[in-house]
């Protein structure tokens, strides 16, 4: 069984996919008001919330898991995705490196989310990221239903 993998998924979304990547690109502060059920704060470690390389501290909580997710951010504007690399946090029981990407698109009408995580397992016992995925899917359907009530 491989140890490096990547999982992902995509979603249609209602509001435009210019909103999240603004939210993920200067307002992530904001997140925790929108999905607080999962996300119960982010703050800035170093740099600021907009600035390429700044590293913020999430804490969340996942079924019975209450984790802290210490990331460095690259933002890469023409295709508005927002890349999470992993620094440290109780994920790293399992994951020797842990990326999540959030990427948002515009087609005609219609906007969606690839939402993916790249990953090397500690060993092969531990399973893939599934549950953190299933996350990012939450955490955009709530801003999703945010949006689509302002």
């Amino acid at each position: 069984m491989a140890l490096h993998g990547f999982i992902g998924t995509q979603i249609e979304l209602k509001s435009p996919a210019d909103k999240f990547y603004k939210i993920f690109k200067g307002q992530a502060h904001l997140i925790p008001n929108v999905s607080s059920g999962h996300i119960k704060g982010v703050q800035v470690h170093e740099g600021d919330w907009e600035t390429h390389g700044s590293v913020k501290i999430w804490n969340y909580h996942l079924g019975n898991e209450v984790g802290t997710f210490k990331e460095k951010v690259e933002y890469d504007d023409e295709n508005k995705a927002a890349t999470l690399i992993g620094l440290d946090g109780e994920m790293f029981k399992y994951y020797k490196s842990i990326k999540g990407i959030y990427q948002f698109a515009q087609k005609g009408d219609v906007s969606v989310a690839n939402l993916t995580i790249h990953y090397e397992k500690r060993n092969a016992n531990v399973e893939a990221p599934d549950r953190y995925v299933g996350l990012m899917v939450t955490l955009v359907r709530d801003l999703d239903a945010h949006f689509a009530k302002a």
